[in-house]
């Protein structure tokens, strides 16, 4: 079988333009933000938490009603030059209600920060929740990192070796949730969006994921929306082939009604297929459907 051509130009361009396939993105973007400002409303909420140098490094954390808890560090997208934590948090009521901890993270944004500082802080944020989780009631055995879009690539390059400067984060991780994410970068790089990015050929090479996961990883839970251009669905079963390959892929998912801007709500929704895998992966109370298998394909 012939492999088909590479896409490029405007049908590149297009493809990794996921907003064309919904009627409204401005949608999304206000109801994050709504849904965002109400979690900040909850009692105990503690914000703007500086986890690195960076005058983005920040984050919001919804603290668990009983300590010590497994906790969800969540990474927004946006292309890595868009939105930030006040907008990512409309999640972590939910998870508050299951018993977890919840983390917005925030993150210095292209072009004025170059994707390999962005790669950095995220896995320093994940090391100063570990190194700080009795004062967050957080357990550090039941630390979980998640992210959607390019927040997905960022998640998948925290669970690659750092280099020799750089502690690694990988290893403080109980599990990841890596919602329609971008993995091969070399598209990236010949698309629009690296107008923002400069990605040169050596840092696609050590920003692009599936090829660079250790042989040993945390369980992942992988998923996309049915809703999704053909380039995110290659995206996804490229990093699922490579997740297989390591016996790592926790769960597969494909919510057929969701697109590439509400899957996220999912995250800790007992009542979807995205939300009982994710829970079940961080040992919540009813979080596994029994009539499931966490680790086949889902499609709902």
């Amino acid at each position: 079988m012939i492999a088909p051509a590479p896409l490029t130009g405007a049908r590149l361009d297009r493809a990794y333009s996921p907003s064309h396939l919904v009627p409204s993105l401005r949608h999304y973007l206000d109801e994050y933000a709504a849904l965002s400002a109400r979690a900040r409303r909850a009692s105990g909420v503690r914000t703007g938490l500086r986890y690195g140098p960076g005058s983005a490094e920040k984050l919001d954390f919804w603290p668990a009603r009983q300590a010590p808890a497994p906790v969800q560090i969540f990474v927004h997208g946006g292309n890595w030059q868009e939105l930030t934590e006040r907008s990512s948090a409309f999640a972590a009521l939910a998870f508050r209600r299951a018993g977890a901890a919840f983390a917005a993270v925030g993150y210095g944004l292209a072009p004025a920060t170059p994707l390999d500082e962005i790669v950095a802080a995220v896995r320093r944020c994940v090391r100063w929740i570990h190194e700080n989780a009795d004062d967050l009631g957080v357990d550090p055995h039941r630390i979980h990192l998640s992210g959607t879009s390019a927040g997905a690539h960022l998640a998948a390059m925290a669970l690659v070796p750092a280099g020799p400067d750089e502690p690694a984060a990988v290893g403080l991780l109980a599990g990841a949730t890596l919602l329609s994410g971008i993995y091969d970068l070399e598209p990236v790089s010949r698309s629009y969006v690296n107008e923002a990015l400069r990605l040169d050929t050596d840092a696609v090479r050590r920003n692009s994921p599936p090829d660079l996961l250790p042989d040993e990883l945390p369980p992942v839970v992988l998923a996309r929306g049915g809703v999704e251009t053909e380039e995110y669905v290659r995206q996804h079963d490229l990093m699922a082939e490579a997740l297989r390959r390591r016996g790592a892929l926790a769960a597969n998912v494909v919510e057929a009604h969701r697109n590439h801007f509400d899957l996220p709500y999912d995250l800790a929704d007992r009542a979807t297929p995205l939300g009982r895998a994710v829970l079940a992966q961080m040992r919540l109370p009813d979080g596994r459907d029994d009539r499931t298998d966490p680790s086949a394909e889902v499609t709902a």
